[in-house]
């Protein structure tokens, strides 16, 4: 390679010398012994011949002769130049091919700084085998600090040198003397590691470190030297730009803020309701000026946003503000104990006034709580940040026990237990409403089953009278016992019918009808009911929607409403009795959650007496329960009015404040009749004469008496009867007799039911009468049989109404 050393100047070439110098040196040393080496063996040589031979001018020839040998061998190596084996024998282009190899610059030079070797990624950096020190591209601080590096490894076998800069890269140096006789430098140029700030700012504000950051409060943005955003986190997104999408990238940072007089800065977009912010100025790379990236922090200012807590200690506004909308019930207490923040939904959960706050949460607890209450406070303030449930009764709420969570708190200020307890109060009426639902429907089930299997008993009790009663006439001894038996089994059977209307069982005839009519209907009856004390007023409502329900029924949930109302007002007062129209928008605003959307038709019964406890409202409608005296209610009134507004497809609320009387208002739902459904046609009532008839009646009955006195009561009218007790002889039976035209039957029965059985029996008499008898409301079995063209029959019935429905049945096949 050729020597480019000596055409650098300055200290390069300086280096050059001396180390040429030093090579010298050495060499002019080495020569100067082997000068003296050759005299001194010519001077013993010439000292031996003369000796032996004894002739001086012998010995003085050989002398001359030798020296001057010795110097003719020292002019010719002082005008050829010497070259060393080694360098003759070493092949250089292995040593290149391995260099080729390194990812690094490598680079070998000679004691005179000449080039030797170096690989192709040197060549590259440096636009050919440059020699080091002296490289043309590098700046003379850097040549510098090359010729140092060189030096040191001349002098302690190794140097270095860092940071070179070479165009866009930065080289650290390593210089190493090696070689067999430690005669070469070996130059290796490696890229220093480059540590990009700005791109692990931006990872670190975008990234999952970003998020954590945002959620304890901070916002962080990156911008530039000329103010602009190169990337901002998510929380600083929706803050200043008001939504998480926004383009925030490439805009001017202040031109999202705002300042007052008073140089509070807050977010334009917040305006003067947002809270102050207060700025950290971070920067990224001190060192490098030219880029001036800062991070910009920004949380709510401590002086500007923490509201003092009364003890020394601050919450931050923005904390405070949070947990204010939050509907679960929240607050902070510092490590003795002591209560620094509590929200609306705590305060009405416990049971106090907002903005009102006690010292200590023991304070909101019974007694017997309050150690419990302290000892969890004090436990998980001093403790790890876990948190536990503990069951306590509030002061205002002694009876119902409430959960308490109780968590450590980290990171709040002097706040260090976070308390939590739910409002329970709404959830407790829903709870309320839904178990007196509950308990309203099994009573209903219970009452319903007691008054089925009852009206089987006055069946055969007001069968059996009218049967004697056909064998007495008026004026027998045993005339007047007998009606007077019939009369108190027709009560009974009115109690019955109150029962099935309780547990929504009872058989409606529902009409498509106007609730003022019925009102005026019941009017005249109302005012003699009421008496003179009570004033009867009466105020109707435009554009009522129709309703369909069984007009004889809402007149006697009318008269019980105003009866109940009468005795309620003992010194007299005022019973109103209102209709009006109550549209979706308006079950909207009622807020309740039993009252479906929709339109409805409203009956409101009021009066001024003395009201209803608030512990007895749920109960009022509960059969047999009155707060009347002994003999003077049965408890059944109220029951059956809700049993009458369920079934009609209704609702009843009752609204009793303390000394302000009581109000019902009956909800029906607004009947929508559809085109081409025809009107039911009212009944007929047939005439005595016109019941007897003729034919075999198949009765089915499983029990004895009411099947007794039904086969006597058919065979009295001209019937041909046939008797089964259960489904499955009747279908014996039918089919042995061709000649049934009615079957009768129960509907409840063990073994095979009345509905299995008549279902079978159509498939052999497609056209055969069915008529049910039944304890049940007609409608709630239309519901349940699938079988049409049927009769029903509800019990208890008399002879005469068994008569008439048996007629009927018949009439459509006469």
């Amino acid at each position: 390679m050729k020597n480019a050393l000596s055409n650098q100047p300055g200290a390069s070439a300086t280096t050059e010398r001396g180390m040429s110098a030093a090579a010298y040196g050495v060499s002019a040393s080495s020569e100067r012994l082997a000068i003296i080496a050759v005299a001194l063996a010519a001077i013993i040589s010439a000292a031996l011949l003369l000796w032996v031979v004894g002739d001086v001018v012998v010995a003085a020839g050989f002398t001359a002769m030798t020296l001057v040998a010795a110097t003719l061998m020292f002019v010719a190596r002082q005008i050829l130049p010497t070259v060393s084996k080694s360098e003759v024998d070493f092949d250089w282009s292995l040593v290149r091919m391995a260099a080729d190899a390194e990812e690094m610059g490598v680079a070998i030079t000679d004691r005179t700084g000449r080039m030797v070797c170096a690989n192709t990624v040197y060549e590259s950096w440096f636009s050919g085998p440059a020699v080091p020190p002296a490289i043309a591209t590098l700046s003379p601080e850097d040549i510098a600090g090359l010729t140092a590096a060189g030096k040191a490894a001349w002098r302690d076998g190794a140097g270095q040198m860092c940071g070179l800069k070479c165009d866009s890269l930065r080289l650290n140096v390593d210089v190493a003397r090696a070689g067999r006789l430690e005669g070469h430098l070996v130059w290796k140029f490696r890229p220093a590691a480059q540590f990009d700030l700005v791109g692990e700012a931006r990872r670190l504000i975008t990234g999952p470190a970003g998020m954590r950051i945002g959620e304890a409060g901070i916002m962080a943005v990156l911008i530039s030297a000329k103010g602009r955003i190169l990337t901002g986190s998510r929380e600083f997104a929706i803050r200043a730009a008001g939504r998480l999408e926004a383009p925030i990238e490439g805009r001017e940072f202040v031109s999202l803020l705002e300042s007052d007089s008073q140089n509070i800065i807050r977010f334009a977009l917040e305006g003067r309701a947002g809270p102050p912010l207060r700025l950290l100025q971070v920067p990224v790379d001190p060192n490098d000026t030219e880029s001036a990236t800062f991070i910009l922090l920004l949380d709510e200012d401590a002086n500007a946003g923490h509201v003092s807590s009364g003890s020394g200690a601050t919450i931050t506004s923005g904390i405070q503000a949070m947990m204010a909308k939050l509907p679960l019930g929240l607050a902070l207490a510092d490590r003795d104990g002591r209560l620094l923040f509590l929200n609306d939904a705590f305060c009405r959960a416990v049971g106090i006034e907002p903005g009102s706050k006690p010292i200590y949460p023991g304070d909101l607890v019974l007694r017997e709580d309050k150690a419990a209450v302290a000892d969890a406070v004090r436990r998980h303030a001093n403790g790890q940040p876990i948190k536990s449930d503990i069951a306590v009764r509030l002061i205002h709420q002694p009876d119902e026990p409430v959960a308490l969570t109780i968590a450590g708190a980290r990171g709040l200020g002097e706040a260090a237990v976070l308390l939590s307890i739910k409002d329970t109060s709404e959830e407790s009426r829903l709870k309320k409403q839904v178990a007196q639902q509950t308990k309203m429907q099994a009573v209903g089930q219970l009452a319903g089953g007691v008054a089925h299997d009852f009206n089987n008993i006055l069946t055969a009790i007001i069968g059996h009278c009218d049967l004697m009663m056909m064998r007495h006439t008026p004026g027998d001894s045993d005339y007047d016992d007998i009606q007077q038996i019939k009369n108190n089994s027709n009560r009974a059977a009115s109690l019955t019918r109150q029962l099935l209307a309780f547990s929504r069982q009872q058989t409606l005839r529902p009409q498509v009808l106007q609730l003022p009519d019925i009102v005026s209907e019941t009017s005249s009856l109302l005012k003699r009911l009421m008496g003179e004390t009570v004033v009867l007023e009466v105020r109707h409502g435009r554009n009522l929607g129709a309703v369909r329900a069984d007009p004889g029924q809402l007149e006697q949930v009318i008269v019980n409403l105003c009866v109940n109302a009468r005795d309620a007002m003992e010194r007299g007062g005022t019973l109103t009795i209102q209709t009006y129209a109550v549209s979706e928008a308006d079950v909207k605003s009622l807020g309740t959650d039993i009252l479906p959307s929709g339109e409805y038709t409203a009956l409101s019964v009021a009066d001024t007496g003395h009201g209803i406890p608030p512990e007895l409202v749920s109960k009022i409608f509960e059969p047999f329960f009155t707060t009347k005296e002994v003999g003077k209610g049965t408890g059944l009134g109220l029951s059956t009015v809700y049993g009458i507004v369920k079934q009609s497809g209704g609702y009843i609320f009752a609204d009793s404040p303390p000394g302000g009387g009581t109000q019902f208002v009956i909800y029906l739902p607004v009947h929508r009749q559809e085109l081409g459904t025809p009107v039911a046609a009212p009944a007929i009532k047939e005439k005595s004469s016109e019941l007897w008839g003729n034919g075999l009646i198949l009765l089915v009955e499983d029990e004895d008496m009411v099947r007794a006195v039904a086969e006597r009561a058919l065979t009295r009218h001209g019937y041909d009867v046939l008797t089964a007790c259960n489904g499955e002889e009747a279908l014996d039976l039918l089919k042995q007799n061709a000649g049934v035209v009615l079957i009768v039957t129960d509907v409840v029965m063990p073994i095979m039911d009345g509905p299995a059985m008549a279902a079978l029996a159509r498939k052999t008499h497609p056209g055969l009468p069915i008529l049910f008898m039944s304890g049940y409301a007609e409608e709630q079995l239309r519901k349940t049989i699938s079988i049409e063209n049927v009769n029903f029959l509800p019990k208890p019935f008399s002879v005469q109404q068994l008569a008439e429905a048996a007629k009927q049945a018949l009439a459509p096949h006469e």
